[in-house]
């Protein structure tokens, strides 16, 4: 609804919800036809294991939907649920005279723009790729004066991605029920970081302690107030003991002595607002501030970007669009006054 208020009443926005197409859930193909049976009876031992070796290749790819061994190629299919959208789109397709691709900027939507547009067909010349990240008029409006076309290095980086998904899962999950236990997984990110956790364990239980021992010096100032001192010299050098004897050592010379400070130096400090928030960074507050768990802080963080609060959440980088950066500026001028507002606005870097 907010693009299509920017846009005005010559475009019809229809929203795919995500993706409309993938590899086969269950592995099975409508198109695929099965293999004539085989009469293993009067072959050699060789060949007999070659033919087995062949069809459980062959079950392995129309389980997969993809065949690494001959150009990787895939079997798309639309996704259960997703038939009603394919159709209305196609139907809004149909007379339209451009079918402008809005999806999202990173990998992800750029193979959904290019999976609607192989499966709403037609003329290819009619296709525009538009990308933002904030939806604003300003960002709307400039992204459709400006389209572009579809990015194939970003589709074909998703579906390295995806079929590395598949190829991970579905060859290294059976080695796991024979090696180690039924029931398993394993993924391309899953046992990465299982590995690192295996990894810290063992360090953990590795790991000696070491003892030391922390004296602080409860005093006070003229006013009475509170005053902790960390002892962290003696005689000049370093200090911190390693037993119980030191520290009691230290503190009975501690008791009695007579405190002064010595020098006192005043220096002013300034501190940066943090950063704009990142994906990581957006999760890591939402858990710690709210105890949200990353599903939910994205799908609100979703919802609050389709309704023109917030620039896109999938992100690594820290940059600001200068029309942000400005009108935040304007707002702390006119409501905070010239003292809180920095010469320049602060860059971070990502």
């Amino acid at each position: 609804r907010t693009i299509n208020k920017y846009l005005g009443r010559d475009y019809i926005v229809k929203s795919s919800v995500g993706h409309v197409r993938d590899l086969p859930t269950s592995g099975q193909s409508n198109s695929a036809k099965k293999a004539a049976p085989v009469s293993t009876k009067n072959l050699s031992p060789e060949e007999k294991a070659r033919l087995k070796k062949e069809k459980e290749r062959n079950a392995l790819i129309k389980k997969m939907g993809i065949d690494p061994f001959n150009d990787w190629e895939a079997n798309y299919q639309v996704l259960p649920g997703k038939e009603k959208v394919v159709s209305e789109l196609q139907k809004l397709a149909k007379d339209a005279d451009s079918i402008y691709l809005a999806t999202d900027l990173d990998r992800e939507g750029e193979a959904i723009a290019w999976h609607l547009q192989e499966i709403i067909g037609g003329d290819k010349e009619r296709y525009k790729r538009v990308v933002f990240n904030e939806i604003t008029k300003n960002a709307i409006q400039q992204a459709f004066k400006e389209p572009g076309e579809l990015n194939m290095d970003g589709v074909n980086a998703q579906q390295a991605r995806r079929f590395m998904d598949r190829v991970v899962g579905f060859m290294v999950s059976p080695l796991l029920w024979k090696k180690v236990a039924r029931g398993l997984s394993a993924g391309r990110v899953q046992s990465v970081a299982v590995k690192l956790l295996v990894e810290k364990e063992r360090e953990i239980k590795a790991f000696v302690p070491e003892e030391f021992w922390d004296i602080h010096a409860d005093t006070k100032t003229r006013s009475d107030s509170d005053f902790r001192l960390l002892v962290a010299q003696k005689d000049g050098a370093a200090f911190k003991p390693v037993n119980e004897r030191e520290a009691k050592d230290a503190l009975s010379e501690l008791e009695s002595a007579q405190y002064e400070v010595c020098k006192r130096e005043d220096r002013p400090t300034s501190s940066k607002p943090s950063a704009p928030y990142i994906t990581s960074t957006l999760q890591q507050a939402a858990s710690t501030r709210l105890g949200y768990g990353v599903k939910k802080t994205m799908m609100l963080a979703q919802r609050l970007y389709e309704a023109g609060y917030i620039t896109y959440m999938r992100t690594d980088s820290t940059n600001l669009s200068a029309e942000a950066v400005d009108s935040v500026r304007e707002f702390i001028q006119s409501e905070f006054g010239e003292s809180y507002l920095p010469d320049s606005a602060n860059v971070y870097g990502s």
